[in-house]
């Protein structure tokens, strides 16, 4: 096995307005990535590489899938890392960068709400080197619309799964308590790792 399930402590199931069983579901599907991901993982170091074959072939749809599935617990583990109850707001040079990129720290809420509204899978907040700003970021798939010079520091995961026993179809009050748990300390460890 090459990918082992993160623990995220037991604060991951106290949060305010998402209730304990949406996240233990929401964990279930995550688990299912990492185990996923070693499975495709243990099939293509046994593929016939020489079938390979962009209408199909073992190893495209192999390959395709271990995109998806490694995306799928990447993503879980950045959404899950940053979430607590009792969030608060940015603080320091991450506060300021918001300001500077957006405006203001409810413009910035704004606009990545309306990114989570926009998006079928996934919306990021991620620091694009190449613009020298902070980038709020759709994605309607785990392995869609990325860049290679883009550096999540925060997810926020869209798909249904992660508020309809809650919320049913209204995603947007979900968006609401999702920003009313962002652990901002973790985030801005986040951005700072991704600045060097």
């Amino acid at each position: 096995m090459l990918f082992t399930s993160k623990d995220f402590g037991p604060g991951i199931l106290e949060l305010d307005g998402i209730s304990k069983k949406t996240v233990e579901e929401h964990l279930k599907l995550y688990n299912g990535y990492v185990n996923k991901s070693n499975e495709v993982m243990e099939k293509l170091a046994k593929v016939d590489l020489a079938t390979a074959n962009q209408v199909f072939s073992d190893a495209r749809a192999l390959k395709v899938e271990l995109s998806f599935a490694v995306g799928g617990m990447q993503n879980h583990e950045i959404y899950f890392s940053h979430l607590k109850r009792g969030g608060g707001e940015p603080k320091g040079e991450l506060k300021k960068q918001i300001e500077k990129d957006f405006g203001s720290y409810e413009a910035f809420v704004k606009d990545l709400k309306a990114s989570g509204l926009s998006g079928r899978g996934w919306a990021w907040t991620v620091w694009f080197p190449a613009a020298g700003r902070l980038m709020n970021w759709v994605g309607d798939s785990q392995n869609t619309y990325l860049s290679w010079d883009i550096h999540p520091i925060l997810a926020l995961d869209v798909y249904e799964h992660a508020y309809f026993l809650d919320y049913a179809v209204n995603r947007g009050a979900y968006i609401d308590a999702f920003v009313k748990n962002l652990d901002w300390d973790r985030i801005a460890a986040n951005y700072e790792k991704a600045r060097k």
